[in-house]
């Protein structure tokens, strides 16, 4: 018997909180690019399961976070605000992953 929902957030949400948190080494590092692109696209999945369970208020969460991490349009942000953001982010990943419940839909 299948269960009636899966936290398939979890995994992405739980990556991105460990990439953001991995990141704070890299903040004045021009490598820090590819933590911008890992942590847009993980928030950005973590959206699509928000849109598939139906938790349309999550993304007030989510879509700040696929914002101020975009690597095509950078928003330059330094100092100990970002610091804060960075880890902001990552405790949003995580309640969001934790908190989601996807319903599975039987074929």
């Amino acid at each position: 018997m299948d269960p009636p929902f899966t936290r398939s957030a979890l995994a992405p949400g739980l990556l991105g909180a460990i990439v953001l948190l991995a990141g704070l080494a890299l903040l004045d590092v021009e490598s820090y690019l590819i933590i911008r692109y890992v942590v847009s696209i993980l928030a950005v999945i973590v959206g699509v399961f928000t849109i598939q369970a139906k938790a349309w208020w999550w993304l007030i969460l989510l879509a700040p976070i696929a914002v101020l991490w975009n690597p095509v349009i950078v928003i330059e942000l330094q100092g100990q605000g970002w610091v804060s953001a960075q880890f902001l982010a990552a405790l949003a990943l995580i309640i969001v992953g934790v908190r989601l419940k996807v319903p599975n839909h039987r074929d």
